[in-house]
């Protein structure tokens, strides 16, 4: 898998920037009370139609879904994730859940999964800080305060700690620069500073690593580590990976990842996720539902790139049942 990025750190300076791509999109002749009510039917009485639930979740968008979520709460006085909750179980429990939470709802509850209990799940994270627009930031920091009656901000500090911890809370201010202009003299400039602060000193500067890939674009960055790359013989992410350990140069990396390609940095967490024996249902269905509506298709190219088959054959051969019908559905298609 490191050829694959070294590829794209080959071709960053003239490769166009992640284009998009949703496996799900609106249902034409849409009507949230028909759909409400095909849901009731099917978790009335003993037992669940599953493939109702997963015809009708996974083919419309959030924004249907979350008219359907107003209809079916007005029809029968019980929320419909209520209604799922007790009417289906484990895998197949979180992944409807999740499809019918709202983006920030899910978010959020995926911190709060990753801070319970001890210690904290920073792969999960990384994940979320890494790759989030600093809207989706905000809006999950307005659930978090909604549901919990506290700031994230606060949360977060009893969980995180050092140079990670001071990462995780400069993105959680969700005040990264978003514009897609490119200044390529700061570009220079940050290059030798990031430079000078690894490879030519004894130690690692981890601040002025913090500070400029936790607040530059995405666009500016990938300028960044463009003229980084002519300082010397490594790449940045090769430099951050020889420099620095733990949970701090997991985020750095992924944060350079997303730079290069986002659609590749999800592609390669399902790859990891079906990998070997068992599957890590969470990291399946968090990548899963919460791309659907945004690069789920590169997703899908990038990670056919990885290897020689397909996300779609992959989900195949590793999952089952309604549940293996529903994720397949998600992923819209084969490669």
């Amino acid at each position: 898998m490191c050829s694959l990025w070294d590829t794209l750190e080959d071709e960053m300076e003239s490769c166009p920037t992640n284009s998009g791509g949703a496996s799900i999109k609106a249902k034409i002749r849409f009507n949230a009370e028909e759909d409400a009510k095909a849901l009731k039917e099917a978790m009335k009485g003993i037992g669940t139609d599953e493939k109702v639930l997963v015809e009708i979740l996974t083919q419309r968008t959030n924004e249907q879904r979350q008219l359907i979520r107003e209809a079916y709460e007005k029809s029968t006085g019980k929320t419909l994730i209520h209604d799922l909750k007790s009417e289906t179980s484990k895998h197949m429990e979180d992944v409807l859940v999740a499809l019918v939470s709202t983006p920030a709802e899910f978010d959020c509850h995926e911190v709060m999964r990753a801070m319970k209990g001890a210690g904290s799940k920073d792969s999960i994270l990384i994940e979320i800080f890494a790759s989030r627009t600093n809207a989706e930031i905000k809006a999950l920091n307005v659930v978090y305060l909604k549901e919990t009656e506290n700031l994230l901000v606060q949360d977060l500090r009893k969980e995180v700690s050092g140079d990670f911890g001071k990462a995780v809370l400069l993105l959680n201010e969700a005040k990264r620069d978003e514009s897609s202009s490119v200044n390529k003299h700061m570009a220079l400039k940050d290059a030798k500073a990031l430079h000078e602060a690894s490879e030519k000193k004894w130690g690692t500067d981890e601040s002025k690593f913090i500070e400029i890939l936790c607040g530059r674009s995405l666009s500016q960055l990938r300028q960044t580590c463009v003229e980084y790359r002519t300082l010397g013989n490594k790449s940045l992410q090769e430099s951050i990976e020889s420099e620095m350990s733990g949970e701090l140069e997991e985020l750095l990396v992924a944060i350079v990842k997303c730079v290069k390609s986002i659609p590749t940095y999800f592609a390669e967490g399902l790859h990891k996720s079906m990998k070997g024996a068992g599957t890590c249902e969470e990291t399946l269905c968090r990548i899963m539902v919460s791309r659907s509506e945004i690069d789920m298709l590169d997703i899908r190219k990038s990670f056919k790139a990885f290897k020689d088959y397909s996300l779609l054959s992959a989900i195949d051969s590793d999952l089952s049942g309604d549940y293996g019908k529903c994720m397949k559905a998600i992923c819209g298609g084969d490669d």
